[in-house]
């Protein structure tokens, strides 16, 4: 069996998997300065991933702050959220809402052109969005 599937967590079928692992592929395509991908459910349970570790943990972290930007977002009074990015000082991670139910986590090194991991995370999130609507 494939890695990724493999660590995938339970509630999504093997085929929503798949293709949602294929945009992760494509996502990399585009953006080649991504260093990692990871999808989960709003609740943090792992969809899939192309990460080497700590995959559960960064799920769990991912639900928890789509849940915590969302609240900022509203008590702000911004609009619906668009995006987490957090930078640190050898990288970049970003978390888009891929839909209601799903989350998008992307991680990108040091010096990554950040107009493209927005445009592409969001376009990935998007496309992904619509795998799980329709699947």
């Amino acid at each position: 069996m494939i890695g990724w599937l493999k660590r995938a967590g339970k509630g999504v079928s093997v085929d929503l998997r798949h293709d949602i692992h294929e945009e992760l592929v494509v996502l990399r395509q585009r953006a080649p300065e991504i260093t990692g991908a990871l999808t989960c459910t709003i609740d943090g349970m792992l969809v899939t991933t192309d990460l080497a570790a700590d995959t559960e943990q960064t799920a769990a972290l991912t639900s928890a702050l789509l849940s915590l930007s969302r609240k900022m977002t509203d008590l702000a009074r911004i609009g619906r959220l668009e995006e987490t990015l957090i930078s640190g000082t050898q990288g970049h991670t970003a978390c888009y809402a891929a839909g209601p139910t799903i989350v998008l986590t992307v991680l990108a090194g040091q010096g990554a052109n950040l107009g493209l991991l927005r445009i592409e995370g969001r376009r990935a999130a998007n496309k992904i969005a619509a795998i799980v609507e329709r699947g």
